[in-house]
């Protein structure tokens, strides 16, 4: 054990150990580099590299004037509804609520229930969606962001400023689009690059 413990303690030894370690470091160093550069090499999907030579995927519609039927919720009993301040601009005389009609509404408040009262004809108790049929530009509400969508102008994501007309929970009709205007559905960034998907 005595010889063992000092032929380590000689310079020789000490060499030689220093000289082994050293060859492994360098050893592991190259294998390591050999390794990145082919993995380098190989076709591996990198998502944020596609994104940035690409584009980010996102769902579009293209934007034409049509017809839509925006649905503006109503309850109906005994063929009347009540209805606050704000929502008594969103219904007119005639406008269908399933198979009846609006026949009357108030632009006066109701002193007993601080409403306006809304008359209808042929319309079933409980809760009915009076019906306003228009042309125009129709997008989804959550595309819009502080009266602002984004739109794909030459690849790139484009803020565009809309004015919302009139709206229902899910569907809004616009002013601010024209005829082939690409509305961007999926969240991304102005001055992102894109890449539209139907």
């Amino acid at each position: 054990m005595e010889r063992f413990s000092e032929l380590f303690k000689s310079q020789r030894a000490k060499r030689i150990i220093y000289i082994v370690c050293a060859i492994i470091m360098i050893g592991w160093v190259i294998f390591r580099c050999v390794m990145i550069a082919s993995e380098n090499k190989m076709d591996v999907f990198n998502a944020a590299r596609d994104a940035a030579q690409n584009g980010v995927p996102v769902n579009i519609i293209e934007i034409t004037q049509t017809d839509g039927i925006l649905r503006e919720p109503i309850t109906v009993h005994n063929n009347r509804a009540y209805v606050s301040a704000a929502r008594v601009d969103k219904l007119r005389v005639g406008q269908l609520v399933g198979d009846g009609e609006i026949v009357s509404v108030s632009r006066n408040i109701d002193l007993n229930t601080g409403m306006h009262i809304v008359r209808t004809r042929n319309v079933p108790d409980g809760l009915q969606y009076a019906e306003y049929k228009t042309n125009g530009y129709f997008i989804p509400l959550y595309a819009i962001h502080d009266n602002n969508v984004m739109v794909v102008e030459n690849g790139v994501a484009t803020s565009r400023e809309i004015t919302i007309v009139r709206q229902d929970s899910q569907t809004a009709l616009v002013n601010g689009l024209n005829d082939g205007d690409i509305v961007i559905l999926s969240k991304v960034n102005a001055g992102d690059k894109v890449k539209p998907v139907k």
